[in-house]
This record gives C-alpha cells, sequence and structure tokens, in this order.
C-alpha cells in the first residue's frame, strides 16, 4: 500500500460516520487496507452492542456510563446510535436527562474529541469562515447554546456543549435525523461561573460574560453566517437564560426555520400532559384553576399554551389568563410588582384580589398561601427549587380537589420540586403525577420535551416550512395528548419514534394549514417514515 492508502485507511477508522470497527468485512478490509489495524475477528453490530453493552453493566454510576456513550459516539456513530435505539428506555437518561446535567458541570473534565462547533467571542470574526467546512454541508438540524441556564443548573459556561450534543442525539433516535446532518454548537461568550472559569482544566473562554449591545451583536453575526450557508436549516434555541430566551426567539423566529425548546417545547410537553390528565379527572380545561410555580421562560411558555388552548375552548384571552396563578421567587406575582419581565406582567393578579385571603405569613404572598386560597386543581413546577411542593403543599391542595394535576417538572432530579412518590403518598394515592427526569416509579409520567421537539423538527423540515407557528405547536400537544397509555399519561418510551412520526405528520399539515409551508409540498405519511434513518451497517 502507498503512504496515501495508508492514511485513509487510518481516517476512515479514525472518523465516527465511516468506522465500522470490526464489523468490516473481510472484503472490505481487502479492498481498504484495513488488515492490521483490526483484529482478525469480523464482527456483527449486534455483536458489538453487546460487547459494549457488557462494559456499560459494570460501570460504577450513571456518569460513567455517559462518559463511556460520549466516547462511543466520537468513534462510532453507527454503533452508538444502535445502541440508543435498541433500548431507549435504559439509554435515554444516560444520553440526556438526568445524567447530561453531570455531564455539562464535568464536561472538560471528560472532553476528548471535536464535536460539534464552538463559536466563541475571541473567534467572532471568523464565524463565517468556521461554519464554511465543507463537511457541514448535509447539516439540516442545528442545536446552540450559550450555556448560561443549564437545566436547573445555571451557568456552565462552555459546558453547556453537553446540552446541544444530547439533544442532537435524541433527533436521531427518535426522529431519525442522520448523524450527519446534525450540528451542535456552543457559542462561548464567556461565562460567570467562576468555578469553571478558575477550574485549570476549563475548555472554554475564560472571561465572565459578554452581555448587552456587544452580545446581540455577537448573536446577529451568528444567525447571519446560518442563514447564508444553511438555507432552510432547523435552528433550535436551548437553555438560554430567560432574559435572552424569549427576545432571541421574538428576533428571529421570523427569520429562520427556528424554536426555542425551554419555551415552546416544554409549553407543548406539559399542555399535551395535562390535556391527558384532565381526560382523567372528569373537569374540563376550562374549568381548571392552575397554579404555576416558577415564572421564567419555560413557566410562561406553558401559560401562553396554556392560554391558547382555553381560547380554543371558548375562553376571551382575559378570562383564559384568569384561570393562571403564577408564583415566582418573591412570591404570587401582581401588578404592583416592580421588574416584571413582559411575559410575567401578563399573569399578574390585581393586588386587591388577595385582600381578604386568609394568610399564614407577612410578606410576598408564597406557594402555600396560595394553593391554600386558590384551591387549584393543576399544580406545575417549572422553578428548580427543590423540594418547593412540600407536604403542606401537597396535601391542602388534595383536600380541595378529588384528582390533582401536580407536574414537578425541573431538571435534573436535584432540582425537582418534590418526589413523585412523596406526592402520591400526600394525596393517598389520587395524584396525577409528571416529572421532568425519569424516577422509575409506576404510574408516574416523564413529562420530557423529547415526545415534542423531534416531531416538530422532522414535520418542519418535512414541510419545507418557513418558519414555525405557534399553531403548529398547539397541534403537536394536542396529538400527544391523545396518546396516553394505560397506565401512565404519555406513550411509553419505547413508542418514541412512532410518536415523533404522529407528530410530524401533524406539524407539517398544520404548516400548510398555516401558509408557511413550500408550495409544492404534499403531505405523505409514508414518505416522512422513510426519511427516518435506522443505524445499520
Amino acid at each position: 500500500m502507498s503512504p496515501a492508502a495508508h492514511a485513509a485507511a487510518r481516517a476512515l477508522l479514525a472518523d465516527p460516520l465511516t468506522n465500522k470497527g470490526t464489523a468490516f468485512t473481510e472484503t472490505e478490509r481487502d479492498t481498504l487496507g484495513l488488515h492490521g489495524l483490526l483484529p482478525p475477528h469480523v464482527g456483527t453490530l449486534d455483536s458489538q452492542i453487546e460487547r459494549r453493552q457488557r462494559a456499560l453493566a459494570r460501570m460504577p454510576d450513571d456518569f460513567h456510563r455517559y462518559s463511556f456513550l460520549r466516547e462511543l459516539q466520537d468513534s462510532n456513530e453507527i454503533l452508538f446510535h444502535a445502541m440508543v435505539q435498541r433500548d431507549l428506555p435504559a439509554m435515554l437518561p444516560l444520553v440526556y436527562t438526568p445524567t447530561v446535567g453531570e455531564g455539562c458541570e464535568r464536561f472538560s473534565e471528560i472532553w476528548r474529541r471535536p464535536r460539534g462547533l464552538f463559536l466563541s467571542w475571541p473567534n467572532r470574526q471568523r464565524i463565517a469562515e468556521i461554519l464554511g467546512d465543507p463537511a457541514l454541508d448535509r447539516v439540516k438540524v442545528i442545536v446552540v447554546s450559550d450555556g448560561e441556564r443549564i437545566l436547573g443548573l445555571g451557568d456552565q459556561g462552555a459546558g453547556g456543549m453537553g446540552i446541544p450534543i444530547g439533544k442532537l442525539a435524541l433527533y436521531t433516535a427518535c426522529a431519525g435525523i442522520h448523524p450527519s446532518e446534525v450540528l451542535p454548537i456552543l457559542l462561548d461568550v464567556g461565562t460567570d461561573n467562576e468555578a469553571r472559569r478558575d477550574d485549570p482544566l476549563y475548555v472554554g473562554w475564560r472571561h465572565p460574560r459578554i452581555r448587552g449591545a456587544e452580545y446581540d451583536a455577537f448573536v446577529e453575526d451568528f444567525v447571519t453566517a446560518v442563514a447564508d450557508r444553511f438555507p432552510g436549516v432547523l435552528l433550535q434555541w436551548e437553555d438560554f437564560a430567560g432574559h435572552n430566551a424569549y427576545k432571541l426567539l421574538d428576533r428571529y423566529r421570523h427569520r429562520l426555520l427556528s424554536f426555542n425548546d425551554d419555551i415552546q417545547g416544554t409549553a407543548a410537553t406539559a399542555v399535551g400532559t395535562l390535556l391527558s390528565a384532565i381526560s382523567r379527572t372528569g373537569l374540563a380545561l376550562k374549568d381548571q384553576r392552575v397554579v404555576l410555580f416558577g415564572a421564567g421562560a419555560a413557566g410562561c411558555g406553558i401559560a401562553d399554551m396554556l392560554v391558547q388552548a382555553l381560547q380554543a375552548e371558548g375562553l376571551s384571552e382575559a378570562q383564559a389568563r384568569q384561570r393562571i396563578w403564577a408564583v415566582d421567587r418573591d412570591g404570587l406575582i401582581l401588578s404592583d410588582m416592580s421588574d416584571l419581565s413582559n411575559g410575567q406582567r401578563s399573569y399578574a393578579r390585581d393586588a386587591a384580589e388577595t385582600d381578604h385571603w386568609v394568610r399564614t405569613s407577612q410578606g410576598p404572598i408564597d406557594l402555600f398561601d396560595t394553593v391554600a386560597n386558590v384551591h387549584p386543581t393543576v399544580l406545575i413546577g417549572a422553578s428548580g427549587q427543590h423540594g418547593a411542593f412540600s407536604e403542606a403543599v401537597a396535601r391542602t391542595m388534595a383536600q380541595a380537589t378529588e384528582r390533582p394535576v401536580i407536574f414537578p417538572l425541573s431538571n435534573p432530579v436535584s432540582r425537582a420540586e418534590a418526589h413523585p412518590a412523596d406526592l402520591a403518598r400526600w394525596s393517598a394515592g389520587r395524584a396525577l403525577i409528571g416529572t421532568g427526569s425519569p424516577f422509575g416509579i409506576s404510574g408516574v409520567t416523564q413529562v420530557n420535551n423529547i415526545y415534542i421537539f423531534p416531531g416538530v423538527g422532522l414535520g418542519a423540515l418535512a414541510a419545507g416550512a418557513g418558519r414555525i407557528t405557534d399553531t403548529m405547536f398547539m397541534a403537536a400537544a394536542r396529538t400527544l395528548g391523545a396518546m396516553g397509555g394505560d397506565d401512565t399519561l404519555l406513550p411509553p418510551i419505547e413508542r418514541l419514534r412512532d410518536v415523533a412520526l404522529d407528530i410530524a405528520v401533524v406539524v407539517a399539515a398544520q404548516a400548510v394549514a398555516d401558509g408557511v409551508a413550500a408550495s409544492d409540498v404534499a403531505i405523505d405519511r409514508d414518505a416522512i417514515a422513510a426519511q427516518m434513518w435506522v443505524p445499520t451497517y
């Protein structure tokens, strides 16, 4: 073999998109010059999966399993995705929540090989050049974060790259997007997490976060470069802090095909699960009383979609908003409070409404007093405040409601507002419970965005949509709400590919109805299903 042939053989094995490891056949080894670089045994995809499953079983904890799978993804993508799809219930908690939280916190510790793009402030003049890499020609889906609000863990800086990587693994697992067509991006504008900046292993830019006009200009340069380089690409905003999340969504949702999963994906998943839950309570949606604990980007997104759903049941917008009581860090949101965000102001209650409430404490009206006076039928947590749904809160709610709906949605497990086993006990088993993270408890539904965003993305791409509308997300939520299982409010994790396909079909059809789809598109379920990649050699 020539030196060039030897180099090509090694490059083939070094590229995770082309490497098959021991599964290269004898003929392939002859043709490609792989003899000697591989052990003589010729394996199969099944035998490779078995080998890795045995290795996983011997790992001491889930973080080591997460790290092992990340290395596998960076060495053999077909094998990695085949493992994930072979056992979705076991693999998803390792690939994404809850384990990805620790993966982001310890990202610099386990970083081994390049994956995705780090677009840093010092390289802001090179964004278009970096995106110009021919290896990216097939990209259809981008997930981007700036690492400032990672799950409920706060600012992780460059470690936030774990979120785009994990989300795109789910796009492949559930929506069948080919791994060569996805691109994780981290906008590294520094971090205000001093522990990260002071860590000698930290791989990001060691500088306080760039903010204000400079930050806005940086993101504008990024979006412009993406739109020029990847016409028609789907861009998903992920884990931006609330003050930027809404601003970026509003600024760019009409310029390119994009959405914010923390706002819109969370909302659609929560509302879809709520629709499933109330079908078992016997009380119509318009008659529900909803207390929302945590009025950041995710919480306000849930409230906004609830308003849409309530309006569809005949309520006016004002009447719909009156069915929702929002509580944040400073207590029940009231109209006379200062420093409210636009989203919070929409749900502020008239202070006079609480004049005759029975109170247990002075100062801000806390969650317990809100629950005790409102008698909610639904309690949703998006606060990141561990244990906020106390025994007193849960028991008080259950005393006034026969089938209380309680969703402690914050991730990871360490940030959940309550443990579902406690909620079940405090409500005498009557509560319908949904959690953001998996707890492995029978009858408890994981209200995970994975039920929504892969199908929304697949449907938008299949329709050739120019933008993603609120009604497309509402169509996804209603479809999800009609899919409840026998024991849980949502379908089992094993059915996620079917869920993504069902949602893709209705989202694509809604794009046509909304007039944002390509003019010549015809929505065909079989054609969409045929686009979904299956990992095989």
